[in-house]
């Protein structure tokens, strides 16, 4: 059965190396869920990660909160090559916006 409540952060996509649909869990890269439909690959990887947390609280273990559940504070940095960090101050200075915020624009499109 799956988790009520479940926020999870799922993806189905086609393994040709399979030839079947996988069913992803992005808190749990490890586990995986292969069926002949999406819907199978979804509903299956979905009962394995209530079956594994079921597991890990019998256990004791500390369960990953959902990614939709954190929260971010906008701010992360990124390292880049000193030419490329000339080049965006150029372009900045050029559009008249500071780094952060043509960095914004770019990671937005």
């Amino acid at each position: 059965m799956a988790l009520k409540n479940d926020h999870y952060t799922y993806s189905v996509t086609w393994s040709a190396d399979d030839n079947e649909y996988v069913g992803l869990c992005a808190e749990f890269p490890s586990l995986s869920w292969l069926a002949k439909t999406p819907e199978g690959a979804l509903r299956g990887i979905r009962k394995v990660i209530a079956d594994v947390i079921d597991d890990m609280k019998r256990n004791g273990k500390e369960i990953p909160e959902p990614i939709a559940n954190r929260t971010y504070s906008g701010k992360f940095m990124v390292r880049v090559p000193p030419e490329e960090h000339r080049k965006l101050a150029i372009q900045a200075a050029e559009a008249g916006v500071s780094i952060n915020r043509l960095a914004s624009a770019k990671l937005s499109k």
